[in-house]
């Protein structure tokens, strides 16, 4: 059993400290002493053993389940060239080679004769394809890494120096084993073995069993695929390429589906641990002013010297929170997780209303009121509300005016008022003397501003002329800026 202490003054430890780095690269907090208990973790961990390894490095590293997706592309990549065959020292490791391997499995599924001592090169489609069938039949996750092997070979069709992404030749990889027909073959099996007919639960439990092995095979088959890329292009080269933004960095205005589906999941635990927060800033909030009569009632057990000051301790109010939100374009999604947010910290606020306009506005609290699936009242606020004016294009100037006629009335000196949106109105009038007024009735007025900030007045965005009167424009472009922002809000 290989260990690190074996190691010690030797290149391992350069090789843990340029991941570490590449983990900070990506955008994970790794502090040093979460490094020195990777150190010390490792020391207890058979080397040879890569999953041990992985998880090893993942317990002391890794400390948002968000980030583990980034965590495992790093770990893949940064020790691709390190597989099966491979200890992770970087030396050769175990009694057999993968080929020998390949040829052992081979030989089990009654391929061998015709593989020869290679085992790959050799096989027909239709003996890789019963290959992928017993695999998976038996869950044999040796096998599968076999079959992974192979598949990408004769499949993928990759090329030296050849400036594909990893994307199409995992397609081209997939499409042929038609996993689809496999996945049915599997379970005519199992119908055809059971002792008696499946009931439609066993059939479903069946289905997801299998289903998640041929999962297992795809990440398989992506990780064969990787490897391969990094022995062509170089660590470095690849590292960059798949380097992706944790959730809490991913741009809202640019995301993809994968990306907005991880938001989502990322935005619950922001939401309780931002609520947690703003409870403690009240219940422990800084001293208030002298209590002159209070510390002279107490000084009396002193002789009458004002030996020990009395505070009167702030009693901080909730505040009412009006949220105006744009939803035409791209902005609607930063929208979306903005009502997400505020909406699962409501408890924060005596009272919390939404309104969202493209050229005209409408007011959306009733949505989520008596709801708990907040996403099924942002759907509606989506589909229902009525939004569209003339053009259904954004006009700030004629929104913010429907705003003020109909909620001035609404509006106090408990108030803060959230703005979102871009400000790119499209030539309209701004009718920003709205803004002004609201700031001198209301507590406090913020813009939150999805776009970069070297953005802003530039074409028809005329955030400026609405900035002069607000407390703050803030950029708010993805859930960390979010979080920032409402941390400070109360």
């Amino acid at each position: 059993m290989s260990e690190i202490r074996a190691a010690t003054g030797s290149p391992m430890l350069d090789l843990l400290a340029g991941f570490i780095q590449e983990l900070r690269d990506a955008g994970l907090p790794v502090s040093l002493t979460e490094n020195l208990d990777a150190m010390e973790a490792v020391k207890h961990i058979p080397l040879e053993d890569r999953e041990a390894f992985k998880y090893a490095l993942g317990a002391t590293l890794v400390k948002n389940h968000s980030h583990w997706r980034a965590f495992e592309t790093v770990f893949e990549v940064y020790f691709s060239l390190r597989g099966s065959e491979y200890d992770i020292s970087g030396e050769a490791g175990g009694d057999e080679s993968g080929e020998d391997r390949e040829a052992e499995l081979g030989a089990g599924t009654g391929q061998g004769e015709r593989s020869g001592a290679g085992g790959g090169e050799a096989m027909t489609p239709e003996e890789l394809a019963e290959m992928l069938y017993q695999a998976l039949m038996r869950g044999d996750e040796a096998m599968m890494r076999a079959v992974a092997r192979q598949a990408v070979q004769r499949y993928a069709g990759m090329e030296p120096g050849r400036p594909v992404g990893g994307t199409y030749y995992l397609y081209r990889t997939l499409r042929n084993l038609d996993l689809d027909g496999v996945l049915d073959r599997l379970m005519t099996r199992a119908h055809r073995d059971a002792p008696e007919e499946l009931t439609p639960l066993e059939a479903r439990l069946e289905e997801d069993e299998f289903q998640s092995r041929i999962d297992e095979l795809k990440r398989e088959i992506e990780a064969e695929i990787r490897r391969r890329l990094v022995a062509d292009r170089g660590v470095e080269a690849m590292a960059k390429t798949l380097r992706k933004p944790l959730p809490e960095d991913v741009d809202f205005m640019h995301a993809s589906r994968d990306e907005m589906k991880m938001l989502r999941h990322a935005i619950y635990p922001l939401t309780r641990k931002l609520a947690v927060r703003l409870a403690r800033k009240r219940r422990h909030g800084r001293k208030g002013p002298l209590d002159f009569r209070n510390t002279m009632r107490h000084s009396l057990s002193y002789g009458g010297v004002p030996a020990e000051p009395k505070f009167r301790y702030p009693r901080p109010s909730k505040p009412e929170i009006m949220v105006v939100a744009d939803i035409s374009g791209s902005v609607a999604a930063f929208a979306r997780f903005t009502l997400h947010l505020v909406y699962a910290i409501s408890s924060q606020f005596s009272k919390v209303r939404s309104f969202v306009f493209i050229d005209g506005l409408d007011e959306v609290t009733p949505f989520f009121e008596g709801t708990e699936d907040i996403a099924e009242a942002v759907h509606r606020v989506n589909t229902e509300a009525d939004v569209v004016w003339v053009d259904g294009h954004s006009d700030y100037g004629h929104a913010l005016e429907v705003f003020w006629q109909r909620f001035e009335k609404d509006v106090n000196a408990k108030t803060t008022i959230l703005i979102l949106g871009d400000a790119r109105n499209n030539y309209h009038a701004s009718q920003s003397w709205i803004v002004k007024e609201m700031r001198h009735k209301a507590r406090h007025v913020f813009w939150l501003n999805p776009e970069p900030r070297s953005y802003w007045d530039t074409g028809d965005s005329i955030v400026g002329e609405y900035g002069v009167h607000c407390d703050g424009v803030f950029e708010c472009r993805n859930l960390r800026q979010l979080e920032s922002f409402v941390e400070n809000l109360a």
